[in-house]
């Protein structure tokens, strides 16, 4: 795969954290703006930028492929194809490709006699046989003896051609509005028929591609110097009476199933005395003479597929003039209100707080119900890009919710940081992984062990030492034993922390100046498999690894604040037990 920039990375990463910022300022406006901003996006990109252009043509390409596999063989439009087995079967008849233009013209001979609408070479003749001159005079004088057929022309992006002045009025250039006298136009004639100059009827067989080069397309005429030339299917449904699409191209309409006879299967036939095919094989048929063999390098990208027959485009062409069936375009910048109106609802739903999931699942649902409208449209003659704006839609979305995920994740450490200062760290970790309090009423039992300790005289020590010393001892004495538990006692869990305390006013003080005595007895409690959840022999770990600093605690003549104070050498009693323990919530309905 190809490496993403990481400039590109970057400046999205700062994107994302500006919309953060935003709706984290203003919760209810801050998701309107954004919206904004991609408002402000898709009418630049419908206006300027076209790169959601893309996004229509590539979705659009899987619904045309999906609708040609259901459309039948085409009945009006047969193809004789120089296959790779006519160009094997006719090298010993009529050499390697290319064959001498008589053989061509015995071919219109053979296939008029049987009465076709038209007949079309989708091949260039545009170069003479300076060896067989009279193989060319014969193939003209075919094409002249037949109105209903035409030949292809070409026209070239650069070159200066021949001047239109002195084409012959067969080629049917077209002024548009007062081209000069002298314009020269590179189109590649049929110079084979130069010799009969009413032979020299068709049209253009260019390639039409789409701005990702995909043929899907087919334009009906091509302006150059002031002059108009039309292409091979326009020309053909002129001459025959059809009615032409007012536009310079129409979306063609595909199928799959194309009638195939090989070139060399009817020309061998048109020799024999005894035919063995049958004789209305191409009555009231457009016959269209081209080739797929591989070797002749006539291949194009299209919806269908990547190496298609041009031949095949052509009688795409052909056949949608012929039926009037061509796909007809909703214009892109049409559905600008339809990809705003996503965002609007997005954003609205979103500063109103509903869930994102919710929204999602809306969106999901309504991006189906559009793409099966749109599928129905199709089915019915009409193509209408609906792609880019849901891409617009989801986009959007996807963006939103990155912002509101960033922003919770944000709330949610800090409040984590919080309570992670006044409960255990794991039972912080457990609620917010949970996402809810257990509220349950019932009760249930559970095998814990507790450690429990007490410092020995702690009354007497309250009482002749300062209150501030005596909450600095409390500190670093609780800080010790709380080490046990958590560390020592394999992940325990602290429960509780308190102390007797009463307050007193020393004298001498002013009130609002006193200060907190603390006097009782300084406990911390501990316990270990309760919370946040089981552990496996939880009495045995806690015993095997806590035991040591319960049947050695440390002296409190060790601290400083203990040596300043002048007390003597007092220790502080511990314990453990371990048993079950009933766990429960309990609590009133209501605050």
């Amino acid at each position: 795969g190809v490496a993403t920039p990481r400039p590109f990375l970057r400046s999205l990463s700062a994107m994302l954290t500006f919309a953060q910022k935003l709706v984290r300022r203003l919760p209810g406006r801050g998701w309107l703006m954004l919206a904004g901003l991609f408002a402000l996006l898709v009418l630049v990109d419908y206006r300027f930028l076209e790169i959601s252009r893309i996004v229509d043509q590539r979705a659009g390409d899987v619904m045309l492929r999906v609708k040609a596999a259901q459309r039948p063989r085409s009945d009006r439009v047969v193809i004789v194809d120089i296959d790779q087995r006519s160009l094997e079967m006719m090298n010993e008849m009529a050499g390697s490709w290319p064959w001498p233009r008589s053989v061509h013209g015995e071919l219109i001979d053979h296939v008029a006699r049987q009465g076709p609408r038209g007949i079309a070479f989708d091949i260039l003749f545009n170069e003479t046989d300076v060896y067989r001159p009279e193989h060319d005079a014969a193939f003209a004088a075919s094409v002249a003896q037949h109105p209903n057929v035409w030949l292809a022309m070409t026209l070239n992006a650069d070159g200066r051609g021949a001047l239109v002045s002195q084409m012959p009025a067969s080629v049917r250039a077209r002024a548009l509005s007062d081209p000069p006298r002298d314009a020269a136009v590179p189109l590649m004639l049929p110079l084979v028929v130069a010799q009969q100059p009413d032979a020299m009827r068709g049209g253009l067989i260019n390639f039409t591609a789409d701005s990702d080069t995909v043929g899907r397309h087919h334009s009906l005429y091509r302006d150059r110097n002031g002059w108009r030339f039309s292409s091979l299917a326009a020309r053909m449904m002129e001459d025959l009476g059809r009615p032409l699409p007012r536009q310079e191209k129409v979306l063609l309409n595909w199928r799959r199933g194309w009638q195939h006879v090989s070139y060399a299967d009817i020309y061998l036939d048109s020799l024999r005395q005894k035919r063995l095919r049958p004789q209305s094989e191409f009555k009231n048929k457009i016959v269209l003479v081209g080739t797929s063999a591989p070797g002749l390098l006539d291949l194009r990208l299209t919806p269908l597929e990547s190496t298609y027959p041009g031949v095949e485009i052509l009688a795409t062409a052909i056949d949608n003039l012929d039926r009037g069936d061509w796909l007809r375009e909703i214009e892109r910048p049409s559905m600008i209100p339809l990809a705003l109106a996503l965002i609007a609802a997005i954003a609205i739903g979103l500063a109103r707080n509903v869930s994102a999931n919710l929204l999602g699942y809306a969106l999901l649902a309504l991006s189906v119900a559009v793409t099966a409208a749109a599928w129905f449209a199709l089915a019915n003659g009409t193509f209408v890009p609906i792609f880019a704006p849901l891409a617009f839609g989801w986009a959007f979305y996807l963006t939103a919710s990155g912002v509101a995920y960033l922003d919770e994740r944000t709330q949610r450490l800090r409040t984590a940081g919080m309570f992670k200062r006044f409960l255990d760290p794991r039972v912080v970790a457990d609620l917010i992984e949970r996402g809810e309090i257990d509220n349950r009423g019932s009760a249930e039992s559970r095998e814990i062990t507790v450690m429990f300790s007490d410092i020995r005289g702690f009354t007497a020590l309250s009482e002749i030492a300062r209150a501030e010393d005596v909450v600095a001892l409390l500190n670093s004495y609780f800080s010790k034993q709380v080490e046990v538990i958590y560390r020592r006692c394999h992940h325990g869990v602290l429960g509780r922390a308190y102390r007797n305390t009463r307050s007193c006013a020393p004298r001498g003080c002013r009130r609002d100046r006193h200060v907190g005595c603390a006097s009782g007895n300084a406990r911390p409690t501990g316990s270990i498999g309760c919370r946040p959840r089981n552990r496996y022999r939880h009495p045995y770990r806690a015993r095997g690894r806590g035991i040591h600093r319960i049947e050695r605690p440390p002296r409190l003549h060790r601290d400083r604040r203990y040596r300043e104070s002048g007390q003597p050498d007092r220790r502080h009693d511990q314990g453990s037990r371990a048993g079950a323990r009933v766990r429960s919530n309990a609590r009133c309905r209501r605050r």
